[in-house]
Protein backbone atom coordinates (compact mmCIF):
# COMPACT_ATOMS: atom_id res chain seq x y z
CA UNK A 1 0.00 0.00 0.00
CA UNK A 2 2.83 2.50 1.08
CA UNK A 3 4.55 1.75 -2.57
CA UNK A 4 1.00 2.69 -4.13
CA UNK A 5 0.63 5.76 -2.75
CA UNK A 6 4.25 6.95 -3.22
CA UNK A 7 3.40 6.45 -6.68
CA UNK A 8 0.63 8.76 -7.09
CA UNK A 9 1.90 11.15 -3.99
CA UNK A 10 4.26 12.77 -7.13
CA UNK A 11 1.50 12.95 -9.71
CA UNK A 12 -0.95 14.88 -7.45
CA UNK A 13 2.20 17.19 -6.32
CA UNK A 14 2.97 18.11 -10.19
CA UNK A 15 -0.95 18.96 -10.47
CA UNK A 16 -0.73 21.21 -7.79
CA UNK A 17 2.69 22.73 -9.54
CA UNK A 18 0.30 23.59 -12.46
CA UNK A 19 -2.26 24.55 -10.05
CA UNK A 20 0.14 26.95 -8.48
CA UNK A 21 1.97 28.52 -11.32
CA UNK A 22 -1.47 29.34 -13.12
CA UNK A 23 -2.81 30.89 -10.24
CA UNK A 24 0.67 33.11 -9.60
CA UNK A 25 0.70 34.34 -13.78
CA UNK A 26 4.18 32.66 -14.45
CA UNK A 27 3.50 31.86 -17.97
CA UNK A 28 0.29 33.10 -19.71
CA UNK A 29 -2.60 31.91 -21.64
CA UNK A 30 -0.76 31.20 -24.69
CA UNK A 31 1.91 29.94 -22.92
CA UNK A 32 0.17 27.39 -21.44
CA UNK A 33 -1.54 26.61 -25.01
CA UNK A 34 1.78 26.26 -26.26
CA UNK A 35 2.71 23.52 -23.62
CA UNK A 36 -0.30 21.71 -24.15
CA UNK A 37 0.33 21.26 -28.32
CA UNK A 38 4.03 20.40 -27.72
CA UNK A 39 3.03 17.90 -25.48
CA UNK A 40 -0.49 16.73 -27.96
CA UNK A 41 1.86 16.95 -31.11
CA UNK A 42 5.38 15.86 -29.65
CA UNK A 43 6.11 14.64 -26.20
CA UNK A 44 3.16 12.27 -25.55
CA UNK A 45 3.42 10.42 -28.81
CA UNK A 46 7.34 10.25 -29.00
CA UNK A 47 6.90 8.49 -25.62
CA UNK A 48 4.42 6.11 -27.32
CA UNK A 49 6.82 5.25 -29.92
CA UNK A 50 9.38 4.50 -27.20
CA UNK A 51 7.79 2.55 -25.18
CA UNK A 52 5.42 0.46 -27.94
CA UNK A 53 8.87 -0.23 -30.03
CA UNK A 54 11.04 -1.06 -27.11
CA UNK A 55 8.30 -3.64 -25.35
CA UNK A 56 8.87 -7.32 -24.51
CA UNK A 57 5.96 -9.39 -26.03
CA UNK A 58 7.16 -12.77 -26.21
CA UNK A 59 5.29 -13.78 -22.83
CA UNK A 60 2.55 -16.92 -22.44
CA UNK A 61 -0.80 -16.26 -22.60
CA UNK A 62 -0.34 -12.91 -24.55
CA UNK A 63 -3.61 -14.13 -26.55
CA UNK A 64 -5.86 -15.06 -23.75
CA UNK A 65 -4.58 -11.93 -21.63
CA UNK A 66 -5.29 -9.59 -24.58
CA UNK A 67 -9.01 -11.00 -25.11
CA UNK A 68 -9.26 -10.15 -21.51
CA UNK A 69 -7.86 -6.52 -21.93
CA UNK A 70 -10.17 -6.01 -25.25
CA UNK A 71 -13.30 -7.71 -23.50
CA UNK A 72 -12.91 -4.51 -20.41
CA UNK A 73 -11.95 -1.87 -22.46
CA UNK A 74 -14.99 -2.83 -25.16
CA UNK A 75 -17.42 -3.73 -22.72
CA UNK A 76 -16.98 0.01 -20.46
CA UNK A 77 -17.26 1.74 -23.75
CA UNK A 78 -20.48 0.11 -24.63
CA UNK A 79 -22.19 0.30 -21.49
CA UNK A 80 -21.26 4.08 -21.87
CA UNK A 81 -22.71 4.92 -24.98
CA UNK A 82 -25.83 2.98 -23.61
CA UNK A 83 -26.14 4.99 -20.93
CA UNK A 84 -25.58 8.50 -23.02
CA UNK A 85 -29.59 9.36 -23.69
CA UNK A 86 -30.04 8.96 -19.90
CA UNK A 87 -27.11 11.08 -18.97
CA UNK A 88 -28.60 13.49 -21.34
CA UNK A 89 -31.95 13.74 -19.69
CA UNK A 90 -29.69 14.61 -16.60
CA UNK A 91 -28.15 17.63 -18.21
CA UNK A 92 -25.13 15.77 -19.57
CA UNK A 93 -24.17 17.80 -22.52
CA UNK A 94 -22.22 15.99 -25.61
CA UNK A 95 -19.19 17.57 -24.73
CA UNK A 96 -19.03 16.68 -20.67
CA UNK A 97 -20.04 12.99 -21.68
CA UNK A 98 -16.95 12.86 -24.12
CA UNK A 99 -14.83 13.69 -21.54
CA UNK A 100 -16.53 11.64 -19.17
CA UNK A 101 -16.23 8.90 -21.26
CA UNK A 102 -12.40 9.53 -21.54
CA UNK A 103 -12.28 9.81 -17.84
CA UNK A 104 -13.78 6.16 -17.83
CA UNK A 105 -11.66 4.27 -20.17
CA UNK A 106 -8.26 5.52 -20.96
CA UNK A 107 -5.71 4.88 -18.11
CA UNK A 108 -2.29 6.52 -17.01
CA UNK A 109 -0.17 3.84 -18.07
CA UNK A 110 3.25 5.06 -16.89
CA UNK A 111 1.78 5.26 -13.14
CA UNK A 112 0.71 1.91 -13.50
CA UNK A 113 4.06 0.65 -14.62
CA UNK A 114 5.68 2.20 -12.13
CA UNK A 115 3.56 0.85 -9.32
CA UNK A 116 4.07 -2.53 -11.49
CA UNK A 117 7.23 -1.93 -11.29
CA UNK A 118 7.98 -1.74 -7.73
CA UNK A 119 5.57 -4.29 -6.37
CA UNK A 120 6.48 -7.20 -9.23
CA UNK A 121 9.58 -6.77 -10.86
CA UNK A 122 10.17 -7.58 -14.16
CA UNK A 123 7.23 -10.33 -14.30
CA UNK A 124 4.65 -7.59 -13.57
CA UNK A 125 6.98 -5.00 -16.10
CA UNK A 126 6.47 -7.68 -19.34
CA UNK A 127 3.09 -7.75 -18.53
CA UNK A 128 2.20 -4.07 -18.51
CA UNK A 129 4.54 -3.76 -21.48
CA UNK A 130 1.94 -6.40 -23.34
CA UNK A 131 -0.74 -4.63 -21.74
CA UNK A 132 -0.04 -1.31 -23.23
CA UNK A 133 0.60 -2.39 -26.44
CA UNK A 134 -2.74 -4.41 -26.47
CA UNK A 135 -4.94 -1.40 -25.62
CA UNK A 136 -3.23 1.92 -26.34
CA UNK A 137 -4.23 1.93 -29.70
CA UNK A 138 -7.41 0.26 -29.92
CA UNK A 139 -8.31 3.08 -26.44
CA UNK A 140 -6.92 6.12 -28.42
CA UNK A 141 -8.99 4.85 -31.60
CA UNK A 142 -12.35 4.58 -29.67
CA UNK A 143 -11.96 7.98 -27.87
CA UNK A 144 -10.49 9.56 -30.78
CA UNK A 145 -13.82 9.03 -32.51
CA UNK A 146 -16.17 9.59 -29.87
CA UNK A 147 -14.62 13.05 -29.26
CA UNK A 148 -14.95 13.63 -32.96
CA UNK A 149 -18.16 12.74 -33.35
CA UNK A 150 -19.53 14.43 -29.19
CA UNK A 151 -16.91 17.43 -29.13
CA UNK A 152 -18.47 21.03 -29.27
CA UNK A 153 -17.55 21.05 -32.61
CA UNK A 154 -19.22 17.98 -34.24
CA UNK A 155 -18.32 15.81 -37.51
CA UNK A 156 -19.41 13.95 -39.97
CA UNK A 157 -18.09 10.62 -40.31
CA UNK A 158 -15.57 11.59 -43.48
CA UNK A 159 -14.36 13.67 -40.49
CA UNK A 160 -14.19 11.55 -38.00
CA UNK A 161 -12.08 8.84 -40.40
CA UNK A 162 -9.80 12.00 -40.94
CA UNK A 163 -9.39 12.57 -37.42
CA UNK A 164 -8.46 9.44 -36.80
CA UNK A 165 -6.26 9.13 -39.74
CA UNK A 166 -4.57 12.41 -38.35
CA UNK A 167 -4.08 11.79 -34.76
CA UNK A 168 -0.93 12.14 -33.73
CA UNK A 169 -1.25 9.57 -30.61
CA UNK A 170 -2.63 6.77 -33.26
CA UNK A 171 0.27 7.53 -35.71
CA UNK A 172 2.57 7.03 -32.81
CA UNK A 173 0.95 3.55 -31.41
CA UNK A 174 1.05 2.49 -35.16
CA UNK A 175 4.79 3.51 -35.54
CA UNK A 176 6.05 1.61 -32.26
CA UNK A 177 3.66 -1.60 -32.81
CA UNK A 178 5.46 -1.92 -36.40
CA UNK A 179 9.20 -1.09 -35.00
CA UNK A 180 8.48 -3.90 -32.15
CA UNK A 181 7.08 -6.39 -34.37
CA UNK A 182 8.33 -6.05 -37.55
CA UNK A 183 11.78 -6.32 -35.57
CA UNK A 184 13.48 -2.68 -36.48
CA UNK A 185 13.44 -2.31 -33.37
CA UNK A 186 14.98 1.74 -32.75
CA UNK A 187 18.89 2.49 -32.87
CA UNK A 188 20.70 3.37 -29.75
CA UNK A 189 21.02 6.88 -30.90
CA UNK A 190 17.41 7.12 -31.79
CA UNK A 191 16.14 5.28 -28.83
CA UNK A 192 18.31 7.90 -26.72
CA UNK A 193 16.57 10.98 -28.84
CA UNK A 194 13.22 9.75 -27.70
CA UNK A 195 13.83 8.70 -24.33
CA UNK A 196 14.92 12.25 -23.54
CA UNK A 197 12.44 13.82 -25.52
CA UNK A 198 9.65 11.29 -23.58
CA UNK A 199 10.92 11.83 -20.72
CA UNK A 200 9.56 15.62 -19.94
CA UNK A 201 5.97 14.27 -21.29
CA UNK A 202 4.48 13.36 -18.40
CA UNK A 203 5.60 16.14 -16.25
CA UNK A 204 4.69 18.99 -18.40
CA UNK A 205 1.40 16.89 -19.35
CA UNK A 206 0.50 16.69 -15.28
CA UNK A 207 1.50 20.51 -15.45
CA UNK A 208 -1.15 21.44 -18.07
CA UNK A 209 -3.96 19.72 -15.84
CA UNK A 210 -3.02 21.28 -13.40
CA UNK A 211 -3.33 25.18 -14.61
CA UNK A 212 -6.62 23.89 -16.52
CA UNK A 213 -8.09 22.79 -13.06
CA UNK A 214 -11.10 24.86 -11.79
CA UNK A 215 -11.91 24.20 -8.52
CA UNK A 216 -15.54 25.85 -9.11
CA UNK A 217 -16.56 23.33 -11.70
CA UNK A 218 -15.64 20.55 -9.13
CA UNK A 219 -18.45 22.03 -6.61
CA UNK A 220 -20.36 22.59 -9.65
CA UNK A 221 -20.44 19.43 -10.95
CA UNK A 222 -19.67 17.21 -7.78
CA UNK A 223 -21.78 14.47 -8.85
CA UNK A 224 -20.98 14.35 -11.96
CA UNK A 225 -16.91 14.28 -10.58
CA UNK A 226 -17.83 11.81 -8.06
CA UNK A 227 -19.50 9.30 -11.03
CA UNK A 228 -16.82 9.55 -13.52
CA UNK A 229 -14.32 8.83 -10.96
CA UNK A 230 -16.38 5.65 -9.30
CA UNK A 231 -17.02 4.28 -12.54
CA UNK A 232 -13.21 4.23 -13.85
CA UNK A 233 -11.68 3.56 -10.28
CA UNK A 234 -14.35 0.61 -9.58
CA UNK A 235 -15.93 -0.02 -12.43
CA UNK A 236 -12.81 -0.50 -14.77
CA UNK A 237 -10.56 -2.95 -12.77
CA UNK A 238 -13.89 -4.77 -12.00
CA UNK A 239 -14.45 -5.28 -15.46
CA UNK A 240 -10.48 -6.08 -15.85
CA UNK A 241 -11.38 -9.07 -13.04
CA UNK A 242 -14.45 -10.51 -14.83
CA UNK A 243 -12.33 -10.60 -18.28
CA UNK A 244 -9.59 -12.33 -16.65
CA UNK A 245 -11.73 -14.79 -14.84
CA UNK A 246 -13.33 -15.20 -18.14
CA UNK A 247 -10.61 -16.08 -19.92
CA UNK A 248 -8.63 -17.83 -17.48
CA UNK A 249 -5.53 -15.31 -16.35
CA UNK A 250 -4.70 -15.73 -12.79
CA UNK A 251 -1.68 -14.37 -10.78
CA UNK A 252 0.77 -11.66 -11.34
CA UNK A 253 -1.12 -11.03 -14.73
CA UNK A 254 -4.58 -10.96 -13.49
CA UNK A 255 -3.46 -7.92 -11.29
CA UNK A 256 -1.75 -6.77 -13.53
CA UNK A 257 -4.86 -6.33 -15.70
CA UNK A 258 -6.70 -5.15 -12.68
CA UNK A 259 -4.16 -2.21 -11.74
CA UNK A 260 -4.36 -0.80 -15.37
CA UNK A 261 -8.10 -0.57 -15.08
CA UNK A 262 -7.77 0.57 -11.37
CA UNK A 263 -5.44 3.61 -12.10
CA UNK A 264 -6.89 7.46 -12.67
CA UNK A 265 -7.09 8.28 -16.49
CA UNK A 266 -4.43 9.68 -18.95
CA UNK A 267 -2.95 12.94 -18.34
CA UNK A 268 -2.95 13.67 -22.04
CA UNK A 269 -6.70 13.02 -21.41
CA UNK A 270 -7.02 16.97 -20.83
CA UNK A 271 -5.17 17.86 -23.59
CA UNK A 272 -7.38 15.67 -26.04
CA UNK A 273 -10.32 17.64 -24.50
CA UNK A 274 -8.74 20.49 -25.44
CA UNK A 275 -7.75 19.56 -28.85
CA UNK A 276 -10.94 18.39 -30.31
CA UNK A 277 -13.55 19.93 -28.20
CA UNK A 278 -14.65 18.09 -25.53
CA UNK A 279 -15.03 19.64 -21.98
CA UNK A 280 -11.29 19.89 -20.60
CA UNK A 281 -12.27 21.75 -17.33
CA UNK A 282 -14.39 18.91 -16.70
CA UNK A 283 -11.67 17.06 -17.85
CA UNK A 284 -9.02 18.58 -15.40
CA UNK A 285 -11.13 18.04 -12.76
CA UNK A 286 -12.16 14.56 -13.01
CA UNK A 287 -8.42 13.37 -13.57
CA UNK A 288 -7.50 15.36 -10.29
CA UNK A 289 -10.52 13.72 -8.46
CA UNK A 290 -9.57 10.12 -9.75
CA UNK A 291 -5.61 10.98 -8.59
CA UNK A 292 -7.33 11.76 -5.04
CA UNK A 293 -9.73 8.75 -4.64
CA UNK A 294 -7.21 6.34 -6.27
CA UNK A 295 -5.68 6.78 -3.13
CA UNK A 296 -7.85 4.45 -1.29
CA UNK A 297 -9.14 2.70 -4.45
CA UNK A 298 -5.86 1.31 -5.96
CA UNK A 299 -4.51 -0.40 -2.86
CA UNK A 300 -8.39 -1.69 -2.58
CA UNK A 301 -8.18 -3.08 -6.12
CA UNK A 302 -4.52 -4.49 -5.70
CA UNK A 303 -5.94 -6.59 -2.59
CA UNK A 304 -8.83 -7.73 -4.23
CA UNK A 305 -7.45 -9.22 -7.35
CA UNK A 306 -4.69 -11.30 -4.84
CA UNK A 307 -7.81 -13.53 -4.09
Amino acid sequence: MTSVIGALVPVFLIILLGVLLKRFSLFGREAWRGFENLCYFVLFPVLLVKTLATAELGAAQVLDFAAALLFAIGTMSLLLLLLYPVLRRFGVGSAAFSSLFQGATRWHGFIALSIVGLLYGDEGVTWMAITMAVIIPPLNIINVAVLAHFGSTGSRIQDVLLKLARNPFIIACATGAFLNLSGIGLPAPLFDVLDILGGGALGLGLLTVGAGLNIHLVLQNRLLVGFGAMIRLLGMPGLMFLGCWLFGIEGTACTVAVIAGAVPTAASSFILARQMGGDASLMANLITMQVLLAVITLPLMIWLAGF
